[in-house]
């Protein structure tokens, strides 16, 4: 089993470094480009999301029937989580994790709704700059509480319907390991630029249960080496019928340039979760995976 719990934050500088050429810019196709911000708007949707705490953990949601949704329907249960050191972000690890775009209007109504939960680690700076309290094991029954507290005891847990968990870097990791231990309580699964994947037995178990996955991952990620983790269990991943694959070559915005993110590490190919915020769809309207004409909105509303 793989865990996060002391594992150091990457992030050392306050600006980003748009200079600094990254390592894979020379594998570039010609007439590529780099690209250093996502170009969907961010920090506009926190206020949609009300804030509660259960089992000392902070955790945020988005209640579609609260903002619109009508009474009578039943909207999936999507709950996310954050990579590693989002959570001292407080309310921006909403947007961190990925969760923040799927409250806008124009993801509500390709999902036909949907709750979002974004619960936060217990995560803390130490004195060497290290940091603990990263997703793992402890947190599990925890956050299966926190789903249950509104699928079960929420305003209006009678709208809320099948359930859903994303997350990218330490947040696929305790994505794909909530669902190994909770396999009969999920529905739907999207781990996303994860150095670990559960072993052929978990993932027969999880085919066995018609569960989808929908599997992200970077070809040039710079932290979750694709080599490592996903390249010995490729021929596997792809036999699995209830798993779609994303394996990009590049990780790129809405502009279509390649994702270079560096503030002091380059990491823009880890940061596949930018591109799953933007529905992995460009900013013309294409996709950027032919199996998801519609994007993740379009793989939930299909699957839920």
């Amino acid at each position: 089993m793989a865990s996060n719990k002391g594992r150091k934050s990457v992030v050392i500088n306050s600006e980003q470094d748009k200079t600094t050429r990254p390592e894979w810019a020379d594998l570039m196709a010609e007439g590529d480009f780099i690209s250093y911000v996502p170009t969907y708007r961010s920090k506009q949707y926190f206020g949609l999301f009300d804030e509660y705490s259960l089992g000392g953990m902070t955790y945020y949601v988005y209640d579609p029937v609260k903002h619109g949704a009508p009474s009578d329907g039943v909207y999936p249960v999507l709950t996310w989580f954050h990579g590693a050191s989002n959570a001292l972000d407080g309310i921006k690890c909403i947007m961190c994790c990925g969760a923040e775009q799927f409250a806008s209007p124009k993801y509500q109504s390709e999902m036909g709704g949907a709750f979002l939960i974004v619960p936060l680690a217990n995560e803390e700076r130490t004195e060497d700059g290290g940091l603990i309290g990263c997703w793992d094991d402890v947190y599990t029954e925890t956050v299966k509480a926190i789903i249950d507290s509104v699928c079960i005891n929420g305003e209006h847990a009678g709208n809320t319907g099948k359930r859903f968990i994303m997350g990218a870097s330490a947040g696929g990791f305790f994505t794909w390991r909530i669902l190994e231990l909770y396999p009969d309580y999920f529905h739907g699964a999207i781990p996303i630029s994860s150095s670990y994947v559960p072993d052929d037995c978990a993932l027969d178990g999880f085919a066995e249960r018609n569960i989808p996955i929908l599997l992200c991952h970077g070809r040039h990620d710079e932290m979750a080496l694709f080599d490592k983790a996903i390249q010995p269990k490729l021929e596997k991943l792809l036999s699995l019928p209830n798993i779609t694959p994303f394996l990009t070559e590049w990780v790129r915005n809405g502009d279509k340039g390649v994702s270079s993110i560096n503030y002091g590490i380059e990491m823009g190919q880890h940061c596949l979760i930018n591109q799953v915020q933007a529905n992995l769809m460009f900013d013309d309207g294409t996709p950027c995976c032919e199996a998801l004409p519609n994007g993740i909105t379009g793989w939930i509303a299909e699957h839920k």
